[in-house]
């Protein structure tokens, strides 16, 4: 068996789950609603507030499936209840950010300014201090959703090995290369 697949799921209080027709399943919380398909050789179960994921046979594609649509019901239940957060830092003189509503404008050191328009799911906001690096925080209850658009802003500039100028996550760590200088 599949050890994340066959852990089992308790549902905090506020998080309602309905297990529709052709396996699709719907999560209601403070946070959102959020719908995911499972496979129909997978069997959803609900029970006194916890919820299981069981598969019929021991194949290949079976055992695979298992653990990911267990993770991937398991990252919903958290979102609707507690909701993800990602914080980005741009990191370099005269990168800017801000946002007016869904609407966020990137000064990363192009000759022109970058607008990206964020999906309504995701809520953003700016911080701008003063000698401090400009940060943009995310938050949303789809994890998928907000991993995708923090991988399309870092795509914008990403952090360059050297000087580490660049949009990265707040506390990654980057690897740095020397210059020509040591030697």
């Amino acid at each position: 068996m599949s050890r994340i697949g066959k852990s089992p799921i308790t549902l905090p209080s506020g998080v309602a789950v309905t297990v529709g027709e052709d396996n699709l399943i719907t999560l209601k919380g403070p946070k959102g609603e959020l719908t995911q398909h499972v496979n129909r050789d997978l069997k959803v179960e609900v029970e006194n507030g916890i919820l299981t994921v069981e598969r019929p046979t021991d194949e290949k594609e079976h055992r695979a499936m298992h653990g990911l649509y267990r993770s991937l019901i398991n990252n919903m239940v958290i979102g609707v209840s507690e909701g993800f957060k990602k914080e980005l830092e741009l990191v370099g003189v005269g990168y800017r950010v801000t946002n007016n509503g869904q609407l966020l404008e990137l000064s990363l050191g192009f000759t022109h300014n970058i607008y990206l328009e964020l999906p309504k799911e995701v809520k953003v906001e700016t911080k701008m201090e003063r000698n401090k690096n400009p940060l943009i925080i995310l938050e949303s209850a789809d994890k998928q959703l907000l991993g995708q658009v923090c991988a399309k802003i870092r795509s914008f500039r990403k952090p360059e090995p050297y000087k580490g100028k660049g949009v990265k996550f707040v506390g990654e760590q980057l690897r740095r290369k020397s210059g020509k200088t040591a030697g």
